[in-house]
């Protein structure tokens, strides 16, 4: 597969994209993969790290091995991904705390796009594929809704097994990887690890990560080969489940207090704009949502075609 400079280059900007989503509790880096036309390939690719590889590279020398691998594809996107979310980790921190609204309407508008372009991928609908769509709806509704464990652990083995367990949603385009982290209890330390540095935590939770994305993306590829639509419906489903979590107007229904000894929201439900107890900022909320939703459409032009 021939690329040039200039492909490489939109595959590290689609990288950077997907690490942007990655770092928001509720945002798939699998959407973005997919939206933007790298999704099989990056899954693929991912697969190809087996024996059969360190064969050939023993065999017949690393640069047959850097081919069968596809690493030039993986080495772009990954730099991206790794770009974005250690310079944007305080950012995104930061706008989750001082401007939540206007944030989750952009990543909104993106993912209710992300719906509309992943279900026109759908050949065939019958039965088989509705029912997919709806029993994965609910499934990432529920999983959505349900609320984070209070305990936040930086263990060696739970952020090993963290990382293994979120990979696998990172990868999964409609349920947030960094939403199953703050599930688990995971988020913060693996955050405050990336903001302060720590690359002993860093390394112990990308390991874990590779661990599981190397198991979970030979089943997702196993999948597409043989059920493509009934996966295409799955996800679409699970696109549309995620939609609660990342509804941008939030009411909080009780606070916990963390390690700082200050009051977070723990449990929160979803209400409409105009019920929204304080400034709504719903017209700078809804042009966010409309620039979130047309960067859909740049991403698709962007879709490398091979």
């Amino acid at each position: 597969m021939s690329r040039t400079t200039k492909n490489y280059l939109v595959l590290a900007l689609k990288g950077m994209a997907m690490g942007a989503a990655d770092v928001v509790p509720g945002v798939s880096g699998g959407t973005i993969a997919f939206i933007s036309g790298i999704y099989e390939e990056l899954l693929q690719s991912i697969s190809n790290i087996n024996l059969s590889l360190f064969k050939t590279l023993k065999k017949e020398g690393f640069a047959k091995a850097w081919k069968q691998l596809n690493g030039s594809f993986l080495l772009a996107l990954f730099s991206g991904i790794f770009i974005s979310i250690l310079s944007l980790a305080k950012m995104i921190s930061w706008l989750l705390e001082k401007h939540p609204i206007l944030l989750w309407s952009f990543f909104f508008g993106l993912v209710l796009a992300s719906i509309i372009y992943v279900g026109k991928q759908i050949k065939k609908w019958n039965l088989t594929a509705i029912s997919l769509l709806i029993v994965a709806a609910v499934s990432a509704y529920i999983i959505t809704s349900l609320p984070p464990l209070v305990s936040e652990s930086s263990s060696t083995l739970f952020l090993f097994l963290a990382g293994a367990i979120a990979i696998c949603a990172m990868i999964l385009p409609g349920i947030s990887g960094s939403f199953i982290l703050v599930l688990l209890g995971a988020y913060k330390p693996v955050l405050a690890a990336v903001s302060n540095r720590n690359f002993l935590t860093i390394g112990i939770f990308i390991l874990g990560c590779f661990t599981g994305l190397l198991t979970f993306s030979r089943i997702l590829k196993w999948l597409f080969a043989n059920y493509k639509n009934y996966t295409l419906a799955a996800l679409t489903g699970f696109i549309i489940g995620s939609l609660n979590k990342i509804w941008p107007w939030k009411e909080v229904i009780n606070y916990r207090t963390n390690s700082h000894g200050e009051q977070i929201p723990f449990n929160e439900l979803s209400v409409s704009p105009f019920s929204f107890q304080g400034e709504p900022q719903l017209l700078y909320a809804i042009l966010l949502a409309i620039v979130g939703f047309s960067l859909i459409l740049v991403l698709e032009k962007l879709a490398v075609k091979e």
